[in-house]
């Protein structure tokens, strides 16, 4: 099936399982942050990966539906971290509730996401659950580091892709590792089908940091510059720390200090530009989706298939949005 039909199907299967019971606050917040869009990319991966291996996706079900909870379940919690009023152009759960109630849901959503795992049994259910915990726990830890990055003045470029790796990519990778074990994968299969999702992950957040400041505003959801504004060290800043000369060097820190947000971004973004941040971030990209594509040609699969994973990678690679 092309990617829109595995996102129907999950959305028929996401509609059928989650359902708005008592008590209302605290299940509604619950089905609010898991209806309001998104790419659905990991229940995507998850099931076709269990369709690659199996030649069927159905088995997968409750597992992508587990994962795509557990994902949501971060964001909401992330968006009380950051004290976010939009997600996905609409109101946050805090925002739209309270914060104790966005606490609560976001709880029931983990515990939520476990329990759609007990559909599978034996050691099928061993493998997929020592997956889950660590995946679910690195997650916790990048998040952390990205917390930590905000007041850290010594971080690196490979401090960041260890960040973004932990935050990002093991969620995409293992979204595709259990996807092959239910799909009968053998060890070495499913591994490199992580490592696949892996690189293919920090290329697509990496794509994000590129996208924030040379997307398009038309396209991208959300106002270009944003990382800029909030001082983030991004890969794109981390880079320009690395190669910019002394005299831009003072720029830099006072341009980080504006307060008019608009010349802060059309500062910093002529900064990028002359020191050709964004070839190099693009070239980091490629890098890191080249690594993806070498872990596939080790898999096992028809010429086809792998051509189907090719295609789903240049997909991400070339979006803009």
């Amino acid at each position: 099936m092309n990617l829109e039909s595995y996102k129907n199907v999950f959305l028929e299967y996401l509609n059928e399982k989650i359902k708005i019971k008592e008590p209302v606050n605290l299940y509604h917040p619950i089905s609010y942050i898991l209806q309001i869009g998104g790419k659905r990319l990991r229940p995507i991966l998850c099931l076709k990966a269990c369709e690659t291996f199996s030649g069927s996706y159905q088995k997968a079900l409750p597992a992508s539906l587990s994962i795509e909870v557990f994902h949501n379940f971060t964001l909401l919690h992330d968006d009380v971290m950051d004290h976010a009023d939009i997600r996905r152009g609409k109101e946050t759960v805090h925002k739209k509730w309270n914060l104790n109630t966005a606490i609560l849901s976001g709880d029931a959503m983990l515990i939520l996401a476990y329990q759609f795992l007990e559909n599978y049994t034996g050691n099928r259910y061993k493998e997929i659950m020592l997956i889950f915990n660590k995946t679910a726990l690195q997650v916790c830890e990048g998040q952390q580091f990205d917390v930590d990055f905000e007041t850290r003045e010594d971080v690196k470029i490979a401090d960041y892709i260890k960040m973004i790796t932990y935050k990002t990519a093991v969620l995409l990778a293992s979204s595709l590792q259990i996807g092959a074990i239910i799909g009968h994968a053998r060890v070495k299969e499913s591994d490199n089908m992580y490592l696949f999702g892996l690189n293919l992950g920090i290329a697509f957040q990496l794509q994000d940091d590129y996208l924030d400041t040379f997307g398009d505003a038309n396209t991208f959801g959300k106002r270009i510059g944003g990382d800029i504004i909030e001082n983030k060290k991004t890969y794109l800043f981390l880079k320009l720390k690395e190669v910019i000369n002394s005299e831009d060097a003072k720029l830099l820190e006072m341009l980080l200090s504006l307060k008019d947000e608009q010349e802060k971004i059309d500062g910093i973004t002529a900064l990028f530009v002359k020191y050709d941040i964004p070839e190099l971030v693009l070239a980091e990209i490629k890098k890191y989706t080249e690594i993806a594509y070498k872990c596939l040609e080790k898999i096992n699969i028809s010429d086809t298939l792998k051509q189907e994973w090719i295609q789903f990678g240049e997909y991400l690679m070339k979006r803009i949005v």
